[in-house]
């Protein structure tokens, strides 16, 4: 990789890293929104995805625009028919079996334009006179300007300043190139967010301002003179997550989103797992803050002096507000817990308010790993047109798009094309070929299309931890059999989880950028060493299980305090031990919200924890009492031969560090009790 490369690289990362500290460190501020009606009939047509073909990807074209005319024109693979719940695999070539789909596989359209026009800086006044910055990407026409037809238009809303995003760094965090639809006739408005860029005011995260202007700016969009009053939206990690808020707000024009990694509930997914602050993202936000703040807009050259004086401005007020904050949050004050802050920057809040078609693109092993099948979850449940693509991507993969292809559906950028073409346009984007769901299946390499993330296939399956279990040594059992009594001590190591897929999943894929080829991130095996471990008998056959995952583990400590860090992972005949999914949760904050809780087969599969300073309560010193760990959804399989563990830790580094307050609580050995008397257990979701 040359210098230059890696320096885009780099840039690219730590930009979309920073976005995910936003939620440890946001601004003071409000609420969010937007949003418009879909036609409801559609989403019967998207319950039969499940069962219907799917296109396969089509064949790779040039990149130059001269040939896209001919690109539009390449024949695809023929696609068969892929059911509810089958594996279908990695879609080398046609892929699966089975008879001929009823109707020709979706191909792409050719592009109608070979050039485009930018127009920076764009002013944009909002209702309080805050002027908002935008850049505007229209097709040109055989003379080079503009043209003059109105167009449907694409709005993504960014707090990490456009102007950085066109210099290089877009494709890696806005998601497809722009480019790809403008060249079909489409228009690219995006738009710096309040306090950011080249925009005036203070940022306020996912605030009810920003959601505000979200709205306002779709409106805006949609009535404008180079506007046929038709809008969607795309956009990655924050800009995926400004979408939802803006649809909540129904604003006139908006028919569609296409958010990728998006969070539901920020306190849960991002800020402080299992009760602990996610410390892996402070440093890379501050850089973010730093990095994007002092670039002054592009107007700065033609004014300088206005330039420099906001770029100062939002630098200082990144300082002033999001240092504080984090302090607090670290300090063990009101930003450690759940409250009406995160509530008002949750998604998960205002879901019931969204009513456009949806596409979301989640990541098995990114930042918002729970989130983003949560927020399909609650779309699908109220009927809303919506898909969810999961594939094998930490944060920074899951924002660039770049492997979504291998989905079988075609690229990024022919998704959206085929989203925005069905709902903005009327053309046909056989949507029907597309399964509800569709994931990848870890230990498979398959891609799984389902109707549902928790389908009618599925069931409860408990597996008892059994025995003792030592630190660095021999392994207790996991048994669906009659669990014998025993303990487990966990010793609190502070260097459990530095180098795994954990550290890269909550860094957002930035160590996996320069490190990917350590052995460390593909075999969990040395730092199973630092914690004790369950495994069960080599299975018989396979294993499938999907979507969330529950241990309830007994434990008692001689503070009342301590933290779990559990791993489910496979073991195979050779002893690599692949990290599948985790968990993490305080013995403070184990008081259970059973009305929040979700249960499968009446066996609680994502437990609720409140996570509220008045839930917080310490076991009294040495008692038994049964904690609840959450451990993220995911889709995998435990292959014939090989063993499931649950590995138990009390650490996870970079990740979580507890409040400084909670520290010497926390920094104690956790017994695991074991038996019929203490049934811990791992719960998850079997087909």
């Amino acid at each position: 990789m040359t210098d230059h490369a890696l320096r885009r690289r780099l840039v690219a990362a730590l930009l979309s890293t920073g976005l995910a500290a936003a939620f440890v460190l946001p601004l003071a501020g409000d609420a969010v929104g937007a949003g418009a009606t879909p036609a409801r009939a559609a989403a019967s047509a998207q319950q039969a995805g499940a069962n219907a073909p799917v296109a396969q990807k089509p064949k790779k074209c040039g990149k130059k625009r001269k040939k896209a005319r001919k690109c539009g024109k390449a024949t695809q693979a023929a696609a068969t028919p892929a059911p509810a719940g089958t594996a279908t695999g990695t879609p080398a070539g046609a892929g699966g079996s089975g008879t001929a789909p009823a109707a020709a596989p979706w191909t792409p359209r050719p592009a109608l334009y070979g050039a485009s026009v930018t127009t920076k800086d764009i002013p944009i006044t909002m209702d309080d006179g805050v002027v908002l910055r935008g850049d505007l990407q229209r097709p040109a026409g055989a003379d080079g300007k503009p043209v003059t037809t109105p167009l449907p238009v694409i709005v993504t809303i960014t707090a990490y300043n456009k102007t950085v995003l066109s210099a290089g760094a877009g494709a890696t965090l806005a998601g497809a190139d722009p480019g790809y639809l403008v060249a079909r006739g489409y228009a690219q408005l995006t738009v710096d967010a309040r306090g950011t860029g080249g925009s005036q005011g203070q940022w306020a995260a996912f605030s009810a301002r920003e959601g505000k202007d979200a709205g306002a700016i779709v409106e805006w969009a949609a009535s404008q003179p180079w506007s046929n009053g038709k809008v969607g939206m795309t956009g990655a990690s924050y800009m995926g997550i400004s979408q939802l808020f803006a649809a909540a707000r129904k604003p006139r024009g908006l028919k569609a989103i296409f958010p990728q990694v998006p969070a539901a509930d920020v306190y849960r997914d991002v800020v402080a797992s299992g009760g602990q602050i996610d410390v892996g993202f402070i440093p890379l936000w501050l850089g973010l803050v730093t990095a994007t703040g002092v670039i002054p807009p592009a107007y700065g050259l033609e004014e300088p002096q206005a330039g420099f004086t906001m770029a100062l401005d939002h630098l200082m007020a990144g300082l002033d507000f999001t240092l504080p904050l984090a302090t607090q949050a670290l300090l063990g004050g009101d930003p450690a817990y759940d409250g009406p802050f995160y509530r008002e920057r949750s998604p998960i809040e205002v879901l019931d308010d969204v009513t456009v078609p949806t596409f979301l693109v989640g990541g098995e092993f990114d930042l918002f790993q729970r989130g983003t099948p949560l927020v399909f979850e609650r779309l699908q449940q109220r009927g809303i047109p919506t898909k969810l693509i999961l594939g094998p991507w930490d944060h920074l993969q899951g924002s660039a798009g770049a492997e979504v292809g291998k989905a079988g559906y075609g690229s990024l950028a022919e998704l959206q094309l085929r989203w925005f073409d069905q709902y903005i346009n009327g053309i046909d984007g056989r949507l029907d070929q597309i399964a509800p769901l569709t994931y990848y299946e870890q230990g498979s390499g398959s891609w799984v299309r389902k109707a549902r993330w928790i389908d009618s296939d599925l069931s409860a399956r408990s597996y008892a931890l059994s025995g003792d279990a030592v630190v660095g040594g021999r392994a207790g059992v996991l048994t669906t059999g009659t669990p014998t009594a025993g303990a487990a001590v966990v010793p609190p190591i502070p260097v459990t989880g530095l180098c795994t897929r954990s550290a890269n999943q909550w860094t957002a894929g930035l160590p996996n950028t320069l490190l990917k080829d350590l052995p460390c991130f593909r075999d969990n095996a040395l730092n199973d060493l630092g914690g004790v471990t369950f495994d069960t008998a080599p299975q018989a056959a396979d294993v499938h299980f999907q979507g969330p995952l529950n241990a309830r583990l007994y434990v008692s400590t001689p503070t009342g305090d301590g933290m779990l860090s559990v791993a489910v992972e496979d073991v195979a005949p050779d002893g690599t031990v692949t990290r599948i999914s985790g968990g993490w949760q305080t013995i403070a904050h184990r008081r259970l919200d059973e009305s929040r809780s979700r249960y499968l087969d009446g066996q609680l599969l994502q437990p609720y924890h409140p996570f509220t300073r008045e839930a917080k309560e310490k076991l009294p010193a040495g008692q038994v009492a049964p904690v609840d760990v959450e451990i993220f959804p995911t889709g995998a399989v435990i292959a014939k031969g090989h063993r499931l563990r649950i590995a138990v830790q009390a650490f996870d580094v970079p990740h979580l560090l507890s409040p400084v307050t909670d520290l010497a609580a926390q920094l104690v050995p956790v017994t695991v009790h074991t038996g019929p008397q203490y049934p811990s257990v791992l719960t998850m979701a079997v087909r």
